[in-house]
């Protein structure tokens, strides 16, 4: 088993320190230590993490390789200090039963660039008429805990009020994407100015809105864990803090890029910037900071959706919507919540690796970085400024919004149980 000595690391952004890698896990953590025939990596100030953990990613495989595939795409986490991923089930076939969740598990194993825990769908085909076969998708091999139907909402309230009583026997939950159907049909952008001006539909805030309100309240009914993925307005907030307030068991995510990006980019009609739910207004961004530094929103998630050329590179109606972001989150977080005061790296920590473990039930990732835990770990390099070139992604697709664009921070090293899986910033 080899030896990995981390040395001069800012553990959580603290004093540096020496963390030793033995085998699989976290030996020691210290100053001024040895080992023997060990690795050296002088991380110089750098700030050491643990792994990082995507709640909310698609992997397209099976059905659209032509996007991403399992190999790429955990490729693309672990370029981004990501040691697990949650594959969302919208593929082809849908992930609907065993079989299939098992296929996208066994994938992630054999590729070995992070850990995959896929998600189930909730109905069958996402068509929301049927429950799909939750229970055998959580007995399979591949452990399913988080179910969601996600690129569509699960708009029927009694289908949904079965799916959370189903999961609750198990301590799954159910992750909704909150998005009316009859309130944002033909929608292609926030509704407000922006949309008025550029004559575009509009998707309103409300559509979001009143959809997680009915599955907070649903969810207090029943007594079951709910998730509300890519939370995006401000109203939205207020919905979650009352409900948590109440002691309901809801947790909610935001991406990076709403955390950084608003509707004004959509003047370009580049459709780079078309994705669900649409960007919104500045208000609506510094309200998610706010929460989200507050622990009202829960984690940040990815949401990385990766699309091939055509379905970007055409006229904004017919674009594909969805980002890629796995390789770009960390540094967008450390513009938007690090550098502005609103969370420290203990808090980066927390929000990107801790929490969405503990929503996911993922055993042995987010844990902290002390002796005998799991050798889960990210070191990235703060001090680092370049700007975004998408040729040199991991990643199938190049569908990213900050292209040219000047970020913060770099991953230089990964590991996944103590196997380097990024080792000065490339992939092993």
């Amino acid at each position: 088993m080899s030896k990995i000595l981390i040395r001069g690391a800012r553990v959580l952004g603290g004093e540096p320190q020496d963390v030793l890698i033995d085998g699989e896990t976290v030996a020691e953590v210290g100053t001024a230590l040895s080992a023997e025939g060990a690795e050296v990596v002088e991380a110089g100030g750098k700030v050491l993490l643990p792994g990082l953990v995507d709640l909310h990613t698609h992997l397209r495989e099976p059905g659209r390789e032509d996007s991403e595939t399992v190999l790429t795409g955990t490729r693309a986490a672990a370029s981004g200090g990501y040691t697990a991923v949650f594959a969302m089930a919208n593929t082809f076939p849908v992930a609907d039963t065993a079989g299939v969740v098992e296929q996208v598990w066994r994938l992630g194993k054999e590729h070995g660039y992070c850990d995959v825990r896929p998600v189930g769908a909730v109905t069958v085909g996402l068509e929301g008429r049927k429950l799909a076969e939750l229970g055998a998708m959580h007995e399979s091999a591949a452990g399913v805990t988080v179910f969601s139907d996600d690129g569509k909402c699960v708009d029927d309230a009694v289908i949904m009020r079965r799916a959370l009583e189903y999961v609750k026997a198990f301590d799954g939950v159910v992750a909704q994407h909150a998005q009316e159907p009859r309130l944002t049909e033909g929608a292609q952008m926030n509704e407000g100015v922006v949309s008025a001006e550029l004559g575009l539909g509009g998707w309103p805030a409300v559509a979001e809105e009143s959809v997680i309100a009915r599955d907070v309240l649903l969810a207090e009914h029943v007594g079951s864990r709910v998730h509300i993925c890519h939370l995006s307005t401000a109203g939205s907030v207020e919905i979650v803090r009352w409900a948590k307030s109440r002691g309901i068991q809801v947790t909610a995510e935001v991406t990076p890029h709403h955390l950084l990006l608003t509707d004004e980019l959509v003047r370009t009609y580049d459709p780079v910037y078309k994705v669900n739910p649409p960007l919104r207004t500045e208000r609506d961004v510094m309200a998610l900071r706010e929460a989200l530094a507050d622990g009202t929103i829960d984690i940040v998630a990815t949401d990385h959706a990766p699309h091939p050329h055509e379905d970007k590179d055409c006229e904004w109606a017919a674009a594909a919507m969805g980002m890629v972001g796995l390789e770009t989150a960390l540094s967008v977080v450390q513009e938007t919540m690090v550098e502005t005061g609103l969370l420290d790296w203990a808090g980066v920590a927390d929000r990107m690796s801790f929490r969405p473990a503990r929503i996911g039930r993922a055993t042995g990732h987010g844990r902290p970085v002390s002796a005998g835990e799991p050798a889960n770990l990210t070191l990235l390099d703060t001090a680092y400024r370049g700007r975004v070139d998408p040729a040199g992604f991991a990643s199938r697709s190049r569908n990213t919004p900050y292209q040219g664009r000047e970020l913060p921070g770099r991953v230089t090293h990964t590991w996944l149980r103590g196997k380097g899986t990024l080792v000065d910033g490339k992939l092993t």
